[in-house]
């Protein structure tokens, strides 16, 4: 069975490293025993792991920790990066092939594939994302948009084989014309987007497609949450801006839990 999963991407925000591990802690005390069925990443800026790793694994099924990017290469002379096997020492996530690193910074399919690959190298479990434009959403009919997103995934997952590469790969599905931008795709849009995915992952990995996360990213809080969660394909969140304030990112992790039909009673962790 498949866990329910929320991934908080704090981007290139978050000032100083107190203001990390005090956002950290909030959202640990207030989430300090989850079950087993669910799972919470925070992937706070490289500065900021430090500060926010001592706050995971705080019980079994609780906070883990996810880079935001990484290098394919081991180590060398690329100043200002840091590898995938820097990333595995703090943490077990990471964000690759993220819509901004795309479009920002040129990432092509062939270098998200690379940094895949090095992910799973490291013990590292990729978050790969994977969306269409605006351009291609308006352009054409659903079923451009689909095959657009499609041959992201399977370009994304060229340079990893079968079994043990892909069962750590979790898929996040982000439409960029939805990110930041308060425009949600309807829950029907993100299920027949990411159902797909996955009849496509199927048929390239077979079985290991019923076990791969696949999450929704894009203007998502607290109000749409479970309506997203509630489809049969989507396993959870990638969380932008909504993700910076401890109440509402908790709110977003317990409202995916009850549309999930997972129990959860504590409210609050032990003080400190």
């Amino acid at each position: 069975m498949r866990k329910t999963m929320i991934v908080a991407n704090w981007k290139m925000n978050i000032a100083t490293s107190r203001d990390a591990e005090r956002l950290s802690s909030e959202i640990g005390r207030a989430l300090w025993k989850l079950p087993e069925e669910v799972e919470v990443a925070l992937c706070p800026p490289a500065l900021w792991l430090q500060a926010v790793r001592p706050k995971r694994g705080r019980a079994p099924g609780g906070i883990s920790v996810g880079a935001q990017n990484i290098h394919p290469e081991v180590s060398g002379a690329f100043t200002g990066e840091m590898s995938a096997e820097m990333a595995s020492d703090l943490g077990e996530y990471v964000i690759v092939g993220h819509s901004e690193r795309r479009a920002l910074f040129g990432e092509t399919d062939d270098l998200v594939a690379a940094k895949v690959a090095a992910a799973v190298r490291a013990g590292l479990s990729p978050i790969l994302c994977v969306g269409e434009p605006e351009s291609v959403r308006d352009a054409g009919d659903a079923g451009d948009a689909e095959r657009y997103v499609a041959a992201q995934l399977d370009a994304g997952l060229a340079s990893i084989a079968s079994g043990k590469g892909l069962n750590c790969v979790v898929v996040a599905y982000e439409p960029v014309w939805a990110i930041g931008t308060g425009r949600a795709a309807t829950p029907e849009l993100a299920q027949d987007m990411i159902g797909g995915l996955r009849e496509s992952l199927r048929a390239r990995a077979g079985a290991v497609a019923d076990e791969t996360p696949f999450l929704y990213g894009g203007s998502v809080n607290a109000d749409n949450i479970a309506d997203y969660v509630e489809r049969p394909d989507v396993d959870g969140a990638l969380v932008g801006s909504a993700s910076l304030d401890a109440e509402s990112f908790v709110a977003i992790v317990r409202g995916a839990m009850r549309a999930a039909g997972i129990r959860y009673l504590p409210e609050s962790g032990p003080a400190g």
